[in-house]
């Protein structure tokens, strides 16, 4: 096994001081009667705990190595860090019950709002003609059931008035109630119809008038426009409901069902917030964002929302079922791996991993790594893990170790460093490996004679990935004949 590893590299910039500070303040081994006889295993410099020797010394910076014991005397379980109660105090380690709860889930996303669908009136004329008068001129005025909307002058409305003059002359009852049915099914308005059977005079221009209280939307006829029955004149929507069409990740979509509470908020309206529900989930996804469409209903007496308005909501997914969450803030989040540390009683503590599910504001789902009613650490955890996780195996989670299969490959010797048993070489493409050609840095096996690298020899070298995910050359080829010299298989 490798003695030592390169030090004064990346020490500082992992937070040596950090580091430094919790190595320097593990509790006096006098405190634990166990560790009363125990030996250190190896010694740590100060500013690198990557730098190991298996006896006391100064680091290469020139100061005293520190001794590292065997922490796990008493637990048995690898990487466990034991601090005093005052350190611990110091430190202001916390602690939080792993527990089972439901996990209130909040969906956060964005929507707009929209007229209510289901009481959206569209106009549109059942008979060709010309818009004698149009008497609302923009869309979003208001207006009032049976308010005039526009006057149209079409020869087949003014044909059917005739004809119903006519049937009413001959005093043909059944004709009469013929025609008036055709006047109703082109929209004649039933109080025209009233008013044509008393006078008996025909009118050019009829007015059309609203069929509902709303807002006037869609406006797309001026005065003189000739229409048809395929035009849409105008929409009449109403505001005292309204609709907010949200967009929901698709990851979050089996989580949101109809009758789930939202919390909706207007970036105009800071201070205030509208309750409404999920009134019905889209079935299929938008293909271009991937998200899935929640229809939200909200009621809108006071008329603040307002169609295509962009709206900040929240849905409230309640749980039923419980779940073993712990808070967010425990958790260690790196780039390959989630951890927390555990709080093991008397002054112990060990970083393990775990794997996380689904998480609220405050609380994360722990689907493996953890068990209920165990402690883990809240806060200060970050130093607590960076001096357990150098030796923690993390065997809850049993993840299998990434290791590369052994390579051979031919180098030529940049650099030797002796003391700290390394070599810098120059190393041709590893295929094996998908590696160019680099220079890098090297551990070389305790097994292996430093004294046969020498600068600017080219030789052959087997290289490893230990388990601490360093490069280890354990046997060397130097193509003179001699022989290789070997460690005897990985360490």
């Amino acid at each position: 096994m490798k003695n030592v590893v390169l030090g004064g590299v990346v020490g500082f910039a992992l937070g040596a001081g950090a580091l430094w500070a919790l190595t320097s303040l593990i509790t006096d081994r006098g405190q634990i009667n166990e560790a009363a006889e125990a030996k250190p295993l190896y010694w740590v410099a100060p500013m690198d705990p990557n730098y190991r020797r298996d006896k006391p010394g100064k680091s290469p910076m020139g100061m005293d190595l520190i001794p590292v014991y065997n922490n796990d005397a008493s637990s048995g379980a690898a990487g466990t860090v034991i601090i005093s109660p005052n350190v611990e105090n110091n430190l202001g380690v916390r602690t939080a019950k792993v527990q089972l709860q439901p996990l209130h889930t909040q969906i956060k996303t964005v929507g707009y709002v929209q007229y209510d669908q289901d009481n959206l009136v569209h106009a549109h004329p059942r008979v060709s003609g010309w818009i004698e008068k149009l008497y609302v001129k923009s869309a979003g005025d208001p207006v009032q059931k049976g308010q005039p909307l526009y006057s149209l002058y079409s020869p087949e409305l003014v044909s059917a008035q005739e004809e119903l003059i006519l049937a009413l002359n001959t005093g043909n009852t059944k004709l009469v109630k013929s025609v008036e049915s055709r006047l109703k099914a082109l929209h004649f308005p039933a109080k025209e119809i009233a008013e044509l059977t008393h006078t008996r005079k025909v009118q050019q221009a009829v007015m059309f008038p609203s069929p509902q209280n709303g807002v006037v939307d869609n406006l797309n006829i001026r005065e003189g426009f000739y229409v048809t029955p395929g035009t849409t004149l105008m929409s009449i929507g109403t505001l005292d409901e309204v609709w907010v069409v949200a967009e929901v990740f698709e990851r979050q979509a089996s989580l949101v069902q109809v009758g789930q509470p939202v919390t909706m908020y207007l970036d105009y309206l800071p201070n205030k917030q509208w309750a409404g529900k999920v009134d019905y989930v889209y079935p299929s996804l938008d293909a271009k964002t991937r998200t899935a469409r929640v229809r939200l209903r909200f009621k809108n007496a006071d008329h603040l929302l307002k169609p295509n308005m962009f709206a900040e909501v929240i849905i409230h997914v309640a749980n039923a079922e419980n779940a073993l969450v712990i808070p967010r803030e425990a958790v260690i989040r790196t780039g390959s791996q989630d951890r927390v540390v555990l709080a093991l009683g008397d002054g112990q503590f060990k970083s393990v991993a775990v794997e996380l599910g689904r998480m609220d504001d405050n609380f994360v789902e722990i689907l493996e790594g953890l068990e209920e009613n165990e402690r883990i650490v809240t806060s200060a955890q970050f130093l607590l893990d960076s001096e357990s996780s150098k030796t923690s195996d993390f065997k809850r989670m049993d993840h299998s170790q990434n290791l590369l299969a052994p390579v051979w490959v031919e180098a030529k010797v940049e650099q030797v460093m002796a003391v700290m048993n390394m070599v810098k070489l120059t190393h041709e493409p590893i295929p094996e490996w998908d590696w160019p050609v680099m220079t890098m840095m090297f551990f070389v096996d305790d097994s292996i004679d430093m004294g046969q690298f020498e600068t600017g020899l080219t030789l052959h070298v087997q290289i490893e990935k230990d388990a601490d995910e360093d490069y280890v050359i354990t046997q060397v080829h130097i193509p003179n004949g001699t022989a290789p010299h070997a460690s005897g298989g990985a360490k």
